[in-house]
């Protein structure tokens, strides 16, 4: 099978999977989520590496919550100095300091994206995020997950310590498809899996809130009519989704 064909091949299982597998645990999330959005409260994401993806795929996107809201730290992204960042997201005690400068409140909801699940930044993040109240779900690639020990000094792993795990249903180490005569597999499926995973839990949330008579706020293409409508929406959040 060529490598094109394997990767899609590959990738439709794990779509699949996710689809048919973990749609108890998005159903869940999806309701905390509508009933924090019929609360006035927001959904925030965070992740490290390619993993910070799920944070900006619910910021500032047609049809996405103007509720959504990113945890993004400029460090432990990969536009910079890419190595630093696999460094820094094993460093206890960082979290902390990212997470101050957000007005995460009980109420809330926090998605916490990590492929491992092993590294410390990401398990902090969680743990923080359940100290301020909020419910906290974990998207994770268990396949790897529990093949590996934990990078924090708890000995957990972000799985073990959020109020609900979304599995992305991976292989171990993200890359799945393999060459002959070549030593190392490719194709890494993650981000793939975990931004469907994501845009689930934000499209059944805004229909649960409607069928409960309460409309969200979402934005609208700024390349159709969307710019008068999404001032509006980036006047009222700007001073809380410090982001904007």
């Amino acid at each position: 099978m060529s490598a094109y064909d394997q990767f899609t091949t590959e990738v439709h299982r794990q779509l699949q999977q996710v689809e048919t597998t973990q749609r108890p645990a998005i159903e869940q999330t999806a309701r905390w989520v509508a009933e924090a959005l019929m609360r006035d409260r927001f959904l925030w994401a965070f992740g490290t590496g390619h993993s910070h993806m799920i944070a900006e795929e619910i910021f500032y996107r047609a049809g996405g919550l103007a509720r959504g809201a990113p945890i993004l730290e400029p460090k432990l992204m990969l536009h910079d100095q890419a190595i630093e960042a696999t460094y820094l997201e094993r460093k206890s005690g960082f979290a902390e300091e990212i997470l101050l400068p957000h007005p995460l409140a009980a109420g809330d909801v926090l998605v916490v994206g990590s492929n491992s699940g092993r590294n410390a930044v990401p398990i902090e993040i969680a743990l923080g995020g359940k100290a301020r109240g909020l419910k906290v779900v974990g998207i994770t690639n268990l396949n790897q997950s529990r093949r590996w020990p934990s990078r924090h000094a708890s000995g957990k792993r972000l799985f073990e310590v959020v109020d609900l795990v979304i599995d992305t249903c991976g292989v171990d180490g993200d890359a799945a498809v393999t060459i002959d005569d070549f030593p190392h597999r490719i194709g890494p499926t993650s981000s793939l899996t975990a931004l469907m995973i994501i845009n689930l839990i934000v499209v059944q949330a805004i229909e649960y809130s409607v069928q409960a008579g309460h409309l969200p706020e979402v934005y609208i293409s700024s390349n159709t009519k969307g710019d008068d409508h999404n001032e509006r929406l980036l006047e009222k959040y700007r001073t809380h989704i410090r982001h904007l």
